[in-house]
């Protein structure tokens, strides 16, 4: 259930209440309305733990570039705070076009995850992750499972591929050499991601 408050003295409240407990880490700032995410659940945190832990053994620890389990990205330098997502993990390699900006970064991630989860907004993101030009986005639905890949060409985020159990596509990243697809496991689907110039292979 979506909520708007119209106090400014409650919403800014409201705001350094969140900021003081760190309940603001998944908040962000769509052209100018504050939008208050609630914390993913336990399966959500344990998905972006291991994929976070894989990039940085394929691109963080090898001085590739730099991974990030969550990260503000915005369109602008300055006043960067009135137009900012946060995706679930962020991988920005040495040559990408993506500016270091210590409290941000200016310009899309090579490669980005969202995780779905109930009511939340990921696919409303796609618009302005393509206009800051995020190279390769990996969309986690798990409801029903699946996964979809989207690559950057001709200044468009176009899909590339989808996978589900049924419809068992393998999607290959050009950015990480990596390639994703779902396995039936017992509790949860698994994403099996396998090394396409290695010989290494990961469930998460």
């Amino acid at each position: 259930m979506a909520t708007k408050i119209i106090d400014p003295w409650l919403e800014k409240d409201l705001q350094a209440q969140r900021q003081a407990t760190g309940a603001d880490r998944y908040d962000e700032v769509w052209g100018g309305t504050y939008l208050m995410a609630p914390m993913p659940n336990d399966e959500h945190q344990e998905i972006v733990s291991r994929l976070t832990s894989i990039f940085e053994e394929v691109v963080g620890w090898p001085g590739l570039g730099k991974v990030r389990p969550g990260v503000n990205v915005s369109d602008r330098e300055s006043d960067w705070m009135q137009n900012y997502r946060v995706p679930d993990v962020a991988v920005f390699l040495q040559d990408g076009k993506a500016k270091n900006c210590d409290t941000h970064w200016l310009g899309g991630p090579d490669f980005a995850v969202e995780i779905l989860s109930p009511d939340d907004q990921a696919r409303q993101k796609l618009p302005f992750y393509e206009k800051i030009a995020v190279v390769e986005l990996l969309l986690v639905d798990r409801n029903p499972w699946s996964l979809e890949l989207f690559q950057y060409r001709n200044e468009k985020l176009a899909p590339s591929g989808n996978c589900t159990l049924e419809q068992n596509t393998v999607l290959t990243s050009d950015i990480l050499s990596l390639a994703f697809r779902l396995v039936a496991a017992d509790l949860r689907p698994r994403i099996e991601i396998t090394q396409t110039n290695g010989p290494k292979q990961w469930l998460v």
